[in-house]
């Protein structure tokens, strides 16, 4: 029998599509074909690209030259500058402002072949310290009301290029996925005066159904009302708002996680392309009790078609707890 779930966060709701289910053999692979041409994000073409604004280096290099380890270039095409003012206006009934922001690329290593799941541990540490480096910075322009760092990996999820990288876009406005997630926190601490993430780490922690690994400091889960097959949400055990505030002595352990769960789903799905997107709380507030920042890594082995785009619906054929175990049980080298 299908089930209705419900997002426990934002009410949205899920079809987990039993009669159709689908076990990670039955997503087969589509064959990508990568660009042609030389890859600007390989050492020795650093002149392809924009200046770097962050480098972790070997000592003794020099900017803008081989012998870096993580880069952060502005974006070369940049879906928002950071010239110019907000200025806000209106034509009629419609609202609209300049498109002000800030876009930056983050090369997670120089390694054209290794995808971010292969990668040492200590290599994405540093991927991680590079995102706290330049949200702090960022969050410095009272310009900026958000912080989105996201990651596409394979060309039908989204990445131009086939060398690792990440992206930060910093917005003038919160964006409505965030504020959703954030209202549905606040309404749930104003009743049950906790952290609805708190409570869900708290759950699966428990329930251990949906649970994929663990560590000190992290959980990897499926959540219960998942949007797609294999879908996998990062959580800290302990409350944080704002995924910048992150402890160094929590930036392996997360590094760590991130490794093992990207790891697993690789093994489980034949290496999908997917989406990751780290959901923190907005810039120039104080970091609110009931939002609890986290990572969530979207696998796009399925299509989003006509149903779930008029509907807002999402239909997921494989159940969660199918899912995790799945992961949980595959042989990690």
């Amino acid at each position: 029998m299908p089930e209705l779930r419900k997002d426990p966060i934002i009410g949205r709701w899920v079809i987990i599509s039993t009669e159709r289910t689908r076990r990670p053999m039955d997503y087969k692979p589509v064959p990508e074909e990568a660009p042609e041409g030389p890859c600007p994000f390989c050492p020795g073409n650093e002149a392809a690209t924009p200046p770097e604004i962050l480098a972790y280096r070997e000592p003794g290099s020099a900017p803008n030259g081989p012998g870096w380890q993580v880069r952060v270039i502005a974006n070369k095409f940049p879906t928002l500058k950071v010239e110019g003012q907000v200025d806000k206006t209106g034509e009629g009934l419609y609202d609209k402002m300049n498109g002000v922001g800030a876009h930056e690329v983050i090369i997670e290593s120089p390694d054209h072949e290794r995808s971010l799941a292969d990668q040492e541990t200590g290599q994405i540490e540093k991927v991680l310290a590079a995102f706290v480096a330049r949200m702090h910075d960022l969050k410095k322009d009272v310009r900026l009301q958000y912080l989105m760092v996201f990651k596409n990996h394979g060309f039908r999820a989204g990445a131009s290029l086939q060398h690792g990288h990440s992206q930060l876009i910093a917005t003038p406005i919160v964006p409505k996925a965030i504020k959703e997630e954030m209202y549905g926190a606040r309404d749930h601490f104003r009743y049950k005066e906790r952290c609805i993430f708190c409570d869900i780490v708290r759950q699966e922690l428990d329930d251990r159904r949906r649970l994929v690994t663990e560590n000190d400091e992290f959980l990897s889960i499926v959540p219960f009302a998942a949007r797609f097959p294999f879908e996998t949400w990062i959580l800290p055990k302990r409350h944080n708002p704002s995924f910048e505030d992150c402890q160094p002595h929590q930036v392996p352990h997360l590094a760590a996680i991130l490794k093992e769960t990207l790891t697993r789903m690789n093994l489980s799905v034949s290496h999908p392309p997917y989406n990751f997107v780290i959901h923190t709380s907005p810039c120039n507030q104080p970091g609110p009790e009931w939002f609890h920042w986290h990572i969530e890594i979207m696998p796009r082995i399925t299509r989003v078609a006509g149903f779930e785009r008029g509907t807002g619906f999402y239909i997921n054929p494989t159940p969660p707890e199918e899912a995790a175990q799945y992961l949980r049980q595959v042989a990690v080298p």
